[in-house]
């Protein structure tokens, strides 16, 4: 909820951003005609997990360039409304809906996507094919399964979606430049936090420095709180989907 900015108080808005409560709100209002704000929502959900899905195509056997066009083919088919339709949440994780959808596609789909390269006509969206590939040619050299690797892209994608909203808040409060100097140790164990060199590098005190360090850790697991929830359907599997995802980000 938005808090007023006071000291040196980092205001908590809520990000500037289309979500709605939860990615099934998404979905669900995507699925209404009369709704822009819900397929535009549905947009940045697929440009958030688009590489999760490329990498268990990749995973699942595919050349590189089938894989950009089964890639494609999918998020034009979730982005159709007539696609949506036929969609309900199975009131669960949005990241085990997401996969099932993926291999379904896989089985039933894959040659329509073909003829219809790239969305049937639908400008493809903005995916960074490049960077995905040389992503997976690392992946693929620890011997991840198709969904090994889908569920470490997943989970980095909420890492990442977390650190674009602490990066919104400390630039909307003019903070950028102490974000980039606590940043490299958001994760670091606390005993290894070079509190002085912080403080002289912000020219405040170690003791400000301590709180500013402790104010960006906390503040960070409530926004990767925040996004995890947004990815299932129910208060009750928000604690669950948590563990798993830092269970994946642990073993990297």
């Amino acid at each position: 909820m938005p808090a007023t900015e006071s000291g040196n108080h980092i205001a908590h808005h809520t990000p500037g951003r289309l979500f709605l409560t939860t990615h099934w709100s998404v979905i669900l209002a995507a699925k209404d005609r009369a709704s822009p704000d819900g397929a535009q929502a549905l947009e940045i959900l697929c440009q958030t997990y688009w590489y999760p899905v490329y990498a268990l195509i990749r995973g699942s056997g595919h050349s590189p360039e089938d894989a950009e066009d089964l890639t494609q083919g999918f998020f034009a088919r979730l982005l159709a409304k007539d696609f949506l339709k036929v969609v309900e949440p199975e009131r669960g994780r949005f990241r085990s809906f997401l996969r099932m959808a993926v291999k379904r596609f896989l089985a039933h789909e894959w040659q329509r996507a073909r003829a219809d390269k790239r969305g049937g006509g639908r400008a493809p969206l903005n995916f960074d094919m490049r960077l995905a590939e040389d992503s997976f040619q690392t992946e693929a050299a620890d011997s991840l399964g198709p969904d090994e690797l889908y569920d470490r892209r997943w989970a980095l994608a909420l890492l990442a979606e977390a650190t674009a909203r602490l990066e919104r808040e400390y630039a909307r409060a003019g903070k950028l430049n102490q974000l980039n100097q606590l940043k490299p140790h958001l994760t670091a164990d606390r005993g290894e936090i070079p509190y002085p060199g912080i403080a002289s590098a912000l020219h405040t005190t170690e003791g400000a420095a301590r709180v500013a360090v402790h104010r960006l850790r906390k503040r960070f697991r409530e926004l990767f709180r925040e996004t995890v929830a947004e990815t299932v359907a129910t208060p009750a599997e928000v604690e669950p989907e948590l563990r798993y995802v830092l269970s994946i980000l642990a073993r990297g």
